[in-house]
């Protein structure tokens, strides 16, 4: 058998998740049995290990779609590895056509709104059973309206694209406040001009439109579900919809990709990106025929939107769309329960973080001792052609930037009266350091080097001992540019009262017996 992934997670390797059903009816066991899902690895499960006294049920409601997807068969049998943790799959057909009442006993459940789905019913059922809600489902209504969804996230805080509202009466559709123009549209007295987006205000209408200007060649582009490897279609069209209610917005010009975020509770938030459909409507897939998705990184204040956008609409599960654009990252659509495509991490987190929820909030009524497993972070092993090696997760760089001019320095030591007076005259024995930049005292240190390479070309046996290529040099430096702005020079002068200053690596080892009393740095 395989070892569990943490303390909290079952010693049993074969996942433990059914489609079942109420439990405390006596008639219609012989149907319940039937409905199961492999059955008959469950019943081995029965014989070979007991399961413990305690269970949570944990119930999956919703459309078999759904349930039978990639993504939830992988979370659920990681979920199924907590040892007190039982999943149950709802049966469509019992969904559909069952009373709530006999529906599957469960303690949480996890339940979400898709075509066909019938929320209402489920709505009754959590007020009969009362179960641990992992995805609110009235909130599920008003995610259904994208003026609901814009509400909210208005009182939230959180950035949209600039917006207006047109309700059409269905019995009166002349009846509107709508203004169309040849390269704008006024809504409610809210001008937009194109391009601009137009989208039902039904979130089930997938149907949304950007309309262009006329400077661009005008018509529209429609956007739609993924039809094969399609997602839009240029059309010549230019005038809005007449019919059904819209909403207008402000189009966003992003780098030509969208942002999806999936959350797992408000302190997790996986982010991907994906080719905007409003390029060419082209999908971009990989050779297994999959939508390619690009890794992303929020920023802190994206994990704040994510973070308001889980708790607002109280869905523990949740995905939503965000725009980059101009400095900045706005909410354009909330999906609801969505999960990642194609990763196994995010697999192993999503069943984890829900996992630790159910526990956390069920295990005290269970009275099963438990508490959140503090180990460490499983070694990431994959299996590759050649046996198993480990994952590199990420790559951390870092750079230092090189855009700026290196450091020109050159330094002398020298003892003439001359520096000394001038050492005196801006009060450098105070510190034992000066910093000379400004142009009157630039131009007195070129003064006295130009007078000391006088001196040493007229009297070759003269006391001065600096040396003359060192006196070339600094007044070489001084003469740069024709003027001063003590900007780009500067002249450091440092008093050394007990002798050679401390050597560098590269003069390490050779001993000067020679003592300077004063040095000076350009």
């Amino acid at each position: 058998m395989s070892e569990p992934s943490s303390p909290g997670e079952s010693q049993c390797g074969a996942p433990r998740f059914f489609v079942g059903c109420v439990e405390d009816e006596s008639e219609g066991l012989d149907d319940c049995a039937s409905m199961r899902t492999d059955m008959e690895l469950y019943e081995d499960y029965l014989e070979d290990d007991s399961p413990p006294e305690c269970q949570i049920v944990v119930g999956i409601c919703c459309m078999m779609k759904k349930s039978k997807s990639k993504p939830m068969t992988q979370i659920l049998e990681r979920l199924c590895k907590f040892e007190y943790i039982t999943v149950v799959i709802f049966p469509e057909d019992v969904i559909l056509n069952e009373p709530v009442e006999k529906w599957p006993l469960c303690d949480c459940l996890i339940s979400f709104h898709s075509k066909g789905f019938p929320l209402d019913k489920a709505v009754s059922y959590t007020k009969l059973r009362n179960p641990l809600l992992i995805n609110d489902l009235n909130m599920q209504y008003y995610i259904q309206d994208r003026r609901e969804v814009y509400r909210i996230l208005q009182e939230e805080g959180v950035d949209l694209p600039r917006y207006a509202v047109l309700n059409r009466d269905p019995d009166n559709p002349d009846e509107c406040n709508l203004v169309e123009g040849e390269d704008q549209v006024e809504v409610n007295g809210e001008v937009f001009l194109k391009p601009f987006v137009e989208k039902p205000v039904s979130a089930e209408d997938h149907n949304v439109y950007i309309y262009y200007p006329t400077s661009a060649g005008g018509g529209s582009q429609r956007l739609f579900r993924k039809i094969g490897s399609r997602s839009s279609v240029y059309s010549p069209e230019s005038s809005v919809r007449k019919t059904g209610s819209y909403i207008y917005e402000e189009f966003m010009p992003t780098d030509g990709t969208d942002v999806k975020v999936y959350t797992v509770g408000p302190d997790y938030a996986h982010a991907e990106a994906r080719k905007s459909p409003a390029l060419d409507g082209k999908v971009e897939r990989d050779s297994e025929g999959k939508e390619i998705r690009y890794p992303v990184m929020l920023t802190a204040m994206e994990k704040l939107v994510a973070r308001k956008v889980c708790l607002a609409f109280k869905q523990t599960v949740c995905g939503f769309d965000l725009l980059r654009a101009n400095g900045h990252s706005y909410v354009c659509d909330v999906n609801g329960f969505s999960f990642v495509k194609n990763s196994m991490k995010y697999y192993d987190d999503c069943a984890k973080i829900l996992g630790n929820i159910v526990m956390r909030e069920l295990a005290p009524q269970f009275q099963i001792p438990w508490s959140i497993p503090t180990e460490a972070e499983d070694i990431p092993i994959v299996p590759t052609t050649s046996g198993t090696m480990m994952e590199l997760r990420c790559v951390i760089a870092v750079i230092r930037h090189g855009d700026r001019t290196p450091k020109q320095k050159m330094k002398m030591e020298v003892r003439n009266p001359m520096f000394f007076e001038l050492f005196e005259k801006y009060g450098g024995y105070k510190t034992g350091k000066l910093k000379l930049k400004k142009p009157k005292q630039l131009q007195e240190v070129l003064d006295i080097t130009r007078t000391l390479l006088t001196d040493i070309g007229q009297h070759t046996d003269c006391e001065i001992e600096e040396k003359k290529s060192k006196l070339e040099q600094l007044k070489t430096v001084l003469e740069m540019y024709g003027h001063f702005s003590g900007i780009n020079r500067k002249v450091q002068l440092t008093y050394l009262p007990h002798g050679q200053p401390k050597t560098s690596s590269e003069e390490e080892g050779m001993r000067i017996r020679k003592i300077y009393p004063f040095a000076v740095m350009l």
